[in-house]
């Protein structure tokens, strides 16, 4: 029996773009701490397949980048099943390109999906969130909230203002009872990275940067995601949570 402090029992959480990856990872462990779950992404059939293997899953299909989508799915939610306790901004992509050559239509998509979906969804919970006088937001930030690497610098860019929003987030809701807060993802094994992964050179670069030496697993996210869920991290806000094995504790 885990320390009662941890345990989300009689919550709901909603984790954007939950169908893969770090949001199913997260989607995963918060129901183990006793959260009931629903995932979010715009693919009906690989939502209904990801919530058939967590017990008691619910979906909830939207764009998170449609500011009239999102609310009018998150209003509809509240009023036909009940309250969000929880909300895990994860919706996010990746497009690398040297910046001189990085399509602008690709800078478009990445500040929708990567910081505007943090703006939508978080308002749309945060507003009945204030209402009932508590709530948690978990924004998924990156190393590159901190860091930059090369051909990434508009991805960079958006993470940095996953970071600053957090801040802003706690600054204005804070008083209603809110915690908001982020986790910084270093390098972690998820389809995003696939193509890293798969790098040689690359993999055996970040063994040697990383102080843990080795990529992360995506469910060694879910300690971070439950601790800020639950009554543990009750004065804990704005703050973001570096997971990355020391990667930007070091040089």
């Amino acid at each position: 029996m885990g320390h009662p402090i941890f345990d989300l029992t009689g919550r709901r959480a909603l984790i954007t773009g939950s169908s893969q990856g770090i949001g199913f990872a997260l989607a995963q462990g918060l129901a183990a701490a006793g959260a009931r779950v629903v995932l979010n992404g715009r693919d009906r059939a690989k939502l209904d397949a990801a919530a058939a293997l967590i017990p008691g899953a619910e979906t909830l299909a939207f764009d998170a980048t449609n500011h009239a989508e999102v609310r009018a799915a998150v209003d509809g939610f509240e009023a036909s099943s009940g309250p969000i306790d929880i909300l895990v901004n994860n919706a996010g992509m990746q497009h690398r390109a040297p910046l001189e050559d990085f399509p602008p239509e690709a800078f478009e998509r990445l500040l929708q999906t990567n910081i505007a979906t943090v703006f939508h969804v978080g308002q749309a919970v945060a507003r009945h969130m204030i209402a009932r006088g508590r709530g948690k937001i978990i924004n998924i930030a990156s190393v590159q909230t901190a860091l930059a690497r090369p051909s990434i610098a508009p991805y960079t860019a958006t993470k940095g203002a996953v970071g600053n929003l957090t801040k802003g987030m706690a600054t204005d809701w804070a008083r209603h009872g809110l915690q908001c807060n982020a986790i910084a993802p270093g390098y972690f094994d998820t389809p995003l990275n696939a193509a890293l992964v798969a790098d040689p050179t690359f993999s055996a670069w970040l063994e040697k940067r990383t102080p843990a030496g080795r990529w992360g697993r995506v469910e060694e996210l879910q300690g971070a995601c439950i601790f800020l869920s639950s009554d543990a991290s009750s004065f804990v806000n704005g703050h973001i949570l570096y997971v990355d094995g020391g990667i930007t504790a070091s040089l």
